[in-house]
């Protein structure tokens, strides 16, 4: 292959300059494609939950960075000396369609566990770095994503819609190591606390799984009527202080709320010998207040995972493969703007919390 870089018009980015301020839009020269990198052309990013808690100041990144993590687009350039194959070991081209892990573990850097890569001590993560010099496109709210080399990268069928392929970088791949963290589900009973994009992912692919039983809750009931059409065997509104539970004990729950709450009442509402999988605490908050002679008696776990490994991802983007069109995951991103209306687009994920709001980078 040539490894002169074409002549790629400059691109723009939206800088996040702090919670709560406008984006700033910086326009940068494609850089120089170094040894295993990928030049790509993101073609669609939607807001993640931690992008939206990042805007509004409950969880801290630094500003002048290119935010967004949940990204599929096009390869345009495959940098010299990059091995051609993809996670899956297909071989890739210039014009495939892919989506990328959220996280790179820089070469020489062992994990700290074989499937903890996204535990390793340096690492990259997509939607998070600064945005410094000629280094800009490393997030999702900018025309180009520059893949570092050693970046776990699935190329994905082009009939797949743009708005579920954004997602399986994240939600999906997380919920599938959530999945993998709960043991096998087959014939278990099961509830789900939030019903957000990750929980409805859940309820499918528990469903998938096997699980016999499948309880959906949440405190917003709008979100509830999602349930039914992703799996779930019933739908509860979080009850008021004191009210006692409408659902009956499970063998495993998952928390994707992060709300102390929450997961105490997923705790309470395990059965003997029940587990608990939390994935919604990523920001600060008050600690659970557990009952640890409860977790005793019962016979109790409690998992927690952040992100997800390899494994998780590739089987997260099979599923979606399998099911995009068995369940309707694409009418979750409830509303897309421009990446001009970015600023816009926040505004409205913070205050009218839809499941999803979707970014129309190009194409």
């Amino acid at each position: 292959m040539n490894n002169l870089l074409p002549n790629f018009p400059p691109g723009k980015a939206a800088i996040f300059n702090g919670a709560g301020q406008p984006f700033e839009f910086i326009s940068r020269q494609v850089p120089f494609i170094k040894a295993g990198e990928i030049l790509i052309r993101n073609l669609y990013t939607t807001l993640c939950g931690s992008d939206i808690h990042t805007y509004c100041g409950r969880r801290t990144e630094p500003a002048q960075v290119v935010l967004g993590h949940e990204i599929v687009g096009d390869i345009l350039w495959i940098g010299p000396a990059h091995s051609g194959k993809d996670l899956r070991g297909e071989t890739i081209q210039i014009g495939d369609r892919v989506t990328w892990s959220i996280f790179a573990v820089p070469e020489n850097i062992a994990a700290p566990r074989e499937d903890m890569p996204q535990k390793s001590e340096h690492l990259f993560k997509y939607g998070h770095a600064l945005a410094q010099g000629d280094d800009v496109f490393n997030g999702g709210l900018a025309d180009y994503c520059v893949l570092l080399a050693n970046t776990a990268f699935i190329k994905i069928p082009t009939s797949i819609p743009v708005k579920v392929a954004a997602t399986i970088s994240c939600a999906h791949s997380t919920v599938m190591g959530a999945l993998r963290v709960s043991g096998d589900l087959t014939g278990k009973k099961v509830l789900i606390y939030g019903a957000g994009l990750l929980g409805l992912s859940c309820v499918a692919m528990c469903k998938e799984a096997g699980a016999t039983r499948i309880g959906l809750i949440d405190t917003d009931t709008s979100r509830l009527v999602w349930g039914e059409k992703f799996g779930a065997s019933q739908v509860y509104a979080f009850p008021e202080d004191g009210t006692p539970f409408p659902w009956q004990d499970a063998d495993v729950v998952f928390d994707m709320t992060g709300s102390p709450q929450a997961m105490k009442a997923g705790i309470d509402s395990l059965a003997i010998g029940g587990i608990a999988v939390w994935i919604g605490a990523v920001f600060p908050d008050k600690p659970v207040q557990v009952d640890a002679q409860k977790i005793v008696r019962k016979v109790l776990q409690v998992r927690g995972l952040h992100n997800y490994n390899y494994q998780d991802f590739l089987k997260a983007t099979i599923f979606i493969e399998n099911n995009y069109l068995k369940y309707p995951f694409e009418a979750l991103i409830e509303k897309e703007y421009p990446l001009d209306e970015i600023t816009d687009a926040f505004a409205f994920a913070s205050s009218s919390k839809p499941v999803r709001v979707g970014i129309k980078i190009s194409g």
